[in-house]
């Protein structure tokens, strides 16, 4: 049975999440971008927070940890990472699991954004959180990670479930699509996406999390190893990375 999730906007465009445990008496965050906001859904559904996951170091993540951590929460993030983030209770790295209110939560390490940005993913919830790797219709800047790199992370992530529900960490969706579009203009999931997106953000409604089948339908990152995509970009030869590579160049330019 798959935990309930609520996604709360935070700075300009971040998000966190919280998730709420069985009894709908506790829950936790996944990433910190600010403490009000993240406080105020506490208070008002009357819930003691427990645990805190960090998915990377960037301050836009990590701002609020330490003005939610109290006695009996655990923070938890990057062994590797462990250097720039807040101090952490539990040190993770790919492959490993802890349990969170009876789900195992997989740990995914998804560097490209940055070195040492993690995933979590709830097989039995059927979310992964994502923050700046995989993004809805998008992916992070590689600020610290290879082209090859943040490729072998993404496509790590496209290989979950189909039904997954992507958790990502900004409202960068529009601005996205656009993006996509300039490559794609006839993909039909994508023109749909498109509307869909429009309408959403007319009403101020977040366009995250979203489904991975969708991602992989209109996502121009997770389609660069599809051949039409590699002859739309001029690569028919080109390998899987190179051509991200150069939509990740494209998009940079955009």
């Amino acid at each position: 049975m798959a935990l309930d999730l609520i996604t709360i906007p935070c700075l300009s465009d971040n998000y966190a999440f919280l998730l709420v445990s069985p009894d709908g008496k506790r829950a936790a965050l996944v990433d910190a971008p600010d403490v009000a906001p993240i406080k105020k859904v506490l208070q008002d559904r009357n819930l003691t927070l427990t645990d805190i996951l960090i998915t990377h170091h960037h301050s836009d993540h990590i701002d609020g940890v330490e003005g939610l951590r109290a006695p009996g929460v655990r923070v938890i993030g990057a062994k590797a990472d462990a250097h720039r983030l807040p101090a952490l209770d539990l040190t993770v790295g790919d492959g490993d699991r802890f349990d969170l209110f009876g789900q195992t939560v997989d740990v995914l390490d998804v560097s490209g954004h940055t070195k040492g940005h993690l995933a979590f993913y709830l097989a039995a919830s059927g979310y992964v959180f994502t923050a700046d790797s995989l993004m809805a219709a998008g992916c992070g800047r590689l600020f610290e990670g290879s082209a090859d790199l943040m490729w072998a992370s993404l496509s790590k992530l496209a290989a979950l479930p189909p039904e997954t529900w992507v958790c990502s960490g900004h409202e960068y969706t529009t601005s996205n699509i656009r993006f996509a579009l300039s490559l794609e203009p006839d993909n039909p999931a994508l023109i749909y996406r498109a509307q869909q997106v429009a309408e959403m953000r007319s009403e101020n409604v977040p366009t995250v999390p979203s489904r991975l089948a969708e991602e992989v339908a209109t996502n121009p990152f997770l389609r660069a190893k599809l051949s039409e995509m590699k002859a739309l970009l001029g690569m028919a030869n080109a390998t899987d990375a190179e051509s991200f590579a150069e939509i990740r160049r494209r998009k940079d330019r955009f």
